[in-house]
C-alpha cells in the first residue's frame, strides 16, 4: 500500500502552496464573495496526497461562468485568453491554469462544451483515472472524492473514472503507461481491456512524446509503463522495433537475465539510478539505453557453439532512428542518441584491446559535439548493471574494466570533450585557401595531431604542406 500523508499534513502544504502565489488567497476570496467555489483538481490533489512536489496548478471553478471568473480574475491583473476555446484562463502573474467545469472530445481536433452548472460528480466523472478525479474545496480544504480515488491510490489501482468517457480521449492509453511507471500501480482489468480495444491513430506525436518524457524523467521503474503496453499488446503497434528483441535470445554466460527484451528493461531501470547533471543528460541516456540493443534483432547468431550479435551497435542506429522519429520529434536529440547507440562497445573493445591513447581522443572527436564520452559510460554502466543474475566475480571485472576506461580517458582530457586541434583556418591561410580542401587537410592534421600527440604548430603546418604537395603531384 501506498503510505499517504495525514490530512493535517496535506492542508499544512496546500496552505504554504497558497501563500508562496502572490495574491492567490485573495482571489479565491473574490470567486467565493461572487457566489463560486473554487476547488484544487487533478495530479496536484493526488500529489499532496502522497507527499509529492508539485508545480502544476489546476483550479476548477464552479458556479460563475468563464465570462464571470475573468471579470474576477482581471481586478488583479493581465488575463491570458489562450486557452478560452477550452474553457481555461490564466493570469500573467500566476502558473496556474483558471477552468470551468467542460465536456470535452480529445484527439487532433478536441471538441470542448463548456457547462459552468455542472455537478461537481459529473465534472469529476469526465477525468481520466479515480487517482485523478479528486479535489480539494479551496474555501474549506475538505477533500472531494467521488470515486473513491483515495482507496486506489492506496492500493495502486489504475481505475478509470467511467469507462464511457475515458476511450473518448486517446491519449489516455498513454497517460496509463506512464502512471504504471511513475506510481508503480496496476491498472484494472477492465481498463486492461479498454486500452486494448483504443483506436490512438489520431494522437499527434507531440502528445504521445510528453508522455514518454513523464514516464522517463518522472519514474522509478520506467521498464513497468513498457511491459505494460506488451502485456496488452499494444507494444508491437507502438514501439515495434523495441517489439522485435523479445525472444531474441543472448549468450548465458554475458546474460543470464534472459532474453534482449528483458535485458533492456532492467538496463532502463538501472539507468535511473545514476547521477545526471540536468533532465535532458536524463533523458539522453536513458533513450539511448532503451535502443541499445536494437541491432541484435537483425545480427544474432549462433556462432561456435554459442549466441553472438557481431556489429548490432552499428545495426541498432536505423532501427533505433526508426523507434525515435515515431515518438520524438526533436532531431538534434535523436543524432545523439543514435551516437550513443552507435557506440556504446567502445569502452568494452577499448579495456579488452587495450586500446592506445589515439584512440581515446578519436572516440571523444566522433561523438562531439553532440555527446562525450562521459554520457557514454552512463550508457555503458545501465548495460553492464542490466544483468540480474550475472555472478559477484563477473560484474566486479566489467566495474573495473569500466573504471580503467574512465580513468584513462580522464588523464588524456577527453572524458567531457574532445582534444580541440593546434591549428586552424587561419593557421593555414597562407597555405591553402578556404574551402572543401582546406577543411579535409584540416581534419587530416588534426588526426595525425591525436596519432601522434604533436602539440608543435610548425610541425603540423610542415605536414600539411607535405600531403598538399602530394595531392597536387597526383593531379
Amino acid at each position: 500500500m501506498a503510505q499517504l500523508v495525514s490530512t493535517e499534513k496535506w492542508q499544512h502544504k496546500l496552505t504554504e502552496m497558497i501563500a508562496n502565489q502572490a495574491e492567490l488567497s485573495e482571489i479565491i476570496e473574490a470567486i467565493h464573495y461572487v457566489g463560486g467555489y473554487a476547488f484544487l483538481v487533478g495530479g496536484a490533489v493526488r500529489d499532496l496526497l502522497l507527499g509529492k512536489e508539485t508545480k502544476d496548478l489546476d483550479i476548477e471553478v464552479h458556479g460563475l461562468t468563464l465570462e464571470q471568473l475573468a471579470q474576477v480574475l482581471e481586478q488583479f491583473g493581465y488575463i491570458n485568453y489562450v486557452g478560452k476555446a477550452y474553457g481555461v484562463l490564466r493570469l500573467e502573474k500566476l502558473d496556474i491554469d483558471w477552468s470551468v467545469p467542460r465536456k470535452d472530445r480529445s484527439g487532433r481536433k478536441p471538441q470542448v462544451e463548456i457547462d459552468p452548472e455542472m455537478p461537481l460528480e459529473q465534472a469529476f466523472k469526465r477525468r481520466d483515472l479515480t487517482i485523478n478525479a479528486m479535489g480539494i474545496d479551496l474555501h474549506t480544504f475538505k477533500l472531494v472524492d467521488p470515486f473513491k480515488g483515495v482507496k486506489d491510490l492506496e492500493h495502486h489501482i489504475l481505475r478509470p473514472t467511467d469507462p464511457t468517457f475515458f476511450i473518448e480521449d486517446p491519449l489516455r492509453l498513454f497517460r496509463v503507461m506512464q502512471f504504471v511507471s511513475r506510481f508503480d500501480s496496476e491498472p484494472t482489468e477492465e481498463l486492461n481491456d479498454i486500452c486494448k480495444k483504443m483506436d490512438i491513430s489520431d494522437v499527434s506525436r507531440e502528445r504521445i512524446e510528453q508522455e514518454f518524457f513523464k514516464m522517463l524523467l518522472k519514474s522509478k521503474h520506467p521498464s513497468r509503463g513498457i511491459r505494460w503496453l506488451a502485456k496488452i499488446g499494444r507494444l508491437k503497434e507502438i514501439l515495434p522495433e523495441l517489439y522485435q528483441t523479445i525472444g531474441v535470445v543472448q549468450n548465458p554466460d554475458w546474460h543470464p537475465e534472459g532474453d534482449v527484451f528483458e535485458h533492456t528493461m532492467q538496463a532502463l531501470d538501472q539507468s535511473v539510478l545514476l547521477e545526471y547533471d540536468s533532465e535532458e543528460d536524463r533523458l539522453t541516456v536513458m533513450l539511448a539505453v532503451l535502443c541499445h540493443d536494437l541491432g541484435k534483432v537483425t545480427t544474432t547468431k549462433y556462432v561456435d557453439g554459442k549466441w553472438r550479435s557481431i556489429g548490432h551497435a552499428l545495426a541498432g542506429v536505423p532501427l533505433a532512428t526508426s523507434l525515435l522519429k515515431r515518438i520524438f520529434g526533436k532531431k538534434e536529440l535523436i543524432k545523439t542518441i543514435c551516437k550513443l547507440v552507435k557506440y556504446h562497445m567502445e569502452p568494452f573493445i577499448f579495456i579488452a584491446s587495450e586500446a592506445e591513447p589515439g584512440a581515446y581522443k578519436r572516440l571523444a572527436s566522433k561523438l562531439a559535439p553532440d555527446t562525450n564520452i562521459a554520457q557514454l559510460v552512463k550508457v555503458n554502466i545501465a548495460d553492464k548493471r542490466g544483468r540480474k543474475g550475472a555472478k559477484k566475480d563477473e560484474l566486479a571485472k566489467l566495474f573495473h574494466e569500466e573504471s580503467t576506461f574512465i580513468t584513462i580517458a580522464k588523464r588524456l582530457g577527453v572524458y567531457y570533450k574532445p582534444e580541440q586541434p593546434v591549428l586552424r583556418g587561419e593557421d593555414i591561410i597562407d597555405l591553402v585557401e578556404p574551402g572543401p580542401e582546406m577543411g579535409e587537410l584540416l581534419e587530416r592534421a588534426y588526426q595525425w595531431q591525436i596519432e601522434h600527440r604533436i602539440i608543435d604548430k610548425e610541425r603540423l603546418r610542415r605536414y600539411i604542406q607535405m600531403i598538399s604537395k602530394e595531392k597536387n603531384k597526383k593531379t
